[in-house]
């Protein structure tokens, strides 16, 4: 068994749910943080250090929980007696976050995680390659090339796409419209902008944080929103990408007002306070972009060449789910020629191996490119003869990527910022909820079944399929 003095990486999975259960422990207990970290580990400052990254030992951490545990079952008893008859108890462990919200936990809304995994895997890598040969099917029509990117997380495909895009088609204008829920992810994606507004100056891009049926067309559906639209022009003035980057930089209050979110009291999953559109363009190619630009109040979307689909949903959504509110609305934003590629999880690797090591019977891949092509034909009806479904060969469609390690890290013994990345990396793909994840990071067993995966393969890595609609040339 690894010992337990192995550290919890800065705010990972496992320490931001040990904050959340201190944080929902002191608001029912009704002390203060300092004074149960006093109590708890003599450290009054140990709530602040969880935030600010600082690591803990996983003897710490459980000495934590052993805590909340004791204190928990002494107030059970307590309301036990007073209160016979009434379940008003506090539960300690993993249930005690079910205690203030009962809200599913979405796993991919784990921000620590996301960028974790991000950070040391190249699928966004991967993917952006898959979709650059779409680009070889592509047909424009002016006034510009238009691409729709279907959850654009930290920009790192969009950006590669603009490259291959700008490569391919120089001297088109490209109108590019991105939809993202995620505050800190427009701000990457934003960060990515300026150098691309150089290479390729008449472009327009889009941010918006709208719904999968209402961001391909810039408008949401429902009439009082559509009213509040919050529509933010960008001219950047200037021609140099240091000019740009401060401009984009200094709209960030406008981007905190505009892509506030609340979730979903049944379902967890994140919705827009506001419907927010952010158009930005150079200043001076205004002139030149004047068909492309969009207007406030029209239905400028639409219509597109290319989409791009990529893990736009949760991997445990039925496929009328993952059809009715994803697949068809972006299908049907398709231009004559477009173009759909959309990419997700399939299963089949190490990465699975991993998270079966745990949970023999987990399977969280059970809506394959085939059920959803199938789904898709059914909900579009007679419609589904203006498509082309093509599924492809698995030998087309599935494309491996891997977490990145050094030649010399993967040996007899390795280090636990590894271990550490590649449970990460498996988790997230898996979307392993943190309730789950709790009794299993305080055993250590993850850490020994991590070990065992990257031996047997030199290292670790993961399955996506992919599938493509497109909109037949004479509809």
């Amino acid at each position: 068994m690894l010992q337990a003095e192995f550290l919890i990486p800065g705010m990972s999975g496992a320490t931001e749910s040990l904050l959340k259960q201190v944080e929902t422990y002191c608001r029912r207990a009704g002390i203060a943080e300092s004074t149960f970290g006093r109590q708890a580990v003599n450290d009054g400052k140990l709530c602040a250090r969880l935030r600010a990254g600082r690591n803990v030992t996983l003897e710490t951490a459980q000495r934590i929980r052993d805590y909340i545990d004791r204190q928990s079952d002494a107030a059970v008893n307590q309301a036990g007696e007073s209160e016979a008859g009434q379940n008003k108890q506090i539960t300690g462990g993993s249930s005690m976050t079910h205690v203030t919200d009962d809200r599913p936990f979405r796993f991919y809304d784990n921000r620590q995680k996301y960028l974790a995994f991000v950070n040391t895997c190249n699928e966004k890598w991967k993917v952006a390659e898959r979709a650059t040969q779409e680009l070889t099917h592509v047909r424009p029509s002016p006034p510009a090339l238009r691409l729709f990117d279907a959850g654009v997380g930290d920009g790192t495909v969009l950006g590669h796409m603009m490259r291959a895009m700008h490569r391919r088609f120089p001297t088109i204008p490209f109108f590019i419209v991105g939809k993202e829920v995620s505050l800190e992810d427009v701000r990457l994606t934003l960060e990515k902008l300026p150098d691309r507004f150089i290479e390729h100056p008449s472009s327009v891009i889009i941010m918006t944080n709208l719904y999968y049926a209402e961001a391909p067309w810039l408008m949401p559906n429902d009439v009082a929103k559509a009213a509040a639209l919050n529509w933010i022009e960008m001219p950047l003035q200037g021609d140099s990408a240091h000019e740009f980057g401060e401009q984009l930089r200094g709209i960030d209050k406008d981007l905190v007002d505009g892509w506030q979110v609340k979730a979903n009291e049944k379902t967890g999953n994140p919705m827009y306070v506001r419907p927010s559109v952010l158009v930005m363009f150079r200043e001076d190619h205004r002139f030149l972009l004047d068909d492309v630009i969009p207007r406030r109040g029209q239905a400028a979307g639409g219509d597109y060449d290319l989409i791009l689909a990529s893990q736009p949903w949760r991997a445990r959504m039925d496929a009328d789910f993952k059809v009715k509110h994803v697949l068809a609305p972006l299908a049907k934003s398709l231009r004559p020629g477009g173009r759909l590629l959309t990419a997700q999880s399939s299963g089949d690797d190490p990465g699975l191996e991993l998270v079966r090591k745990i949970w023999p019977d987990e399977d969280p891949f059970q809506v394959d490119r085939h059920e959803l092509i199938k789904v898709l034909k059914e909900y579009l009806g007679r419609s589904a003869q203006n498509y082309n479904f093509n599924a492809g060969s698995d030998a087309k469609a599935i494309f491996r990527y891997r977490m990145h390690t050094l030649p010399t890290e993967i040996g007899e013994s390795i280090g636990t910022s590894t271990l550490f990345a590649a449970w990460n990396a498996a988790i997230y793909v898996g979307q392993i909820e943190d309730e789950r994840l709790e009794s299993v990071i305080s055993s250590g067993e993850y850490l020994e079944a991590t070990a065992e995966v990257l031996h047997k393969h030199n290292g670790i890595w993961f399955n996506d399929e992919t599938f493509v609609i497109s909109r037949k040339r004479d509809t």
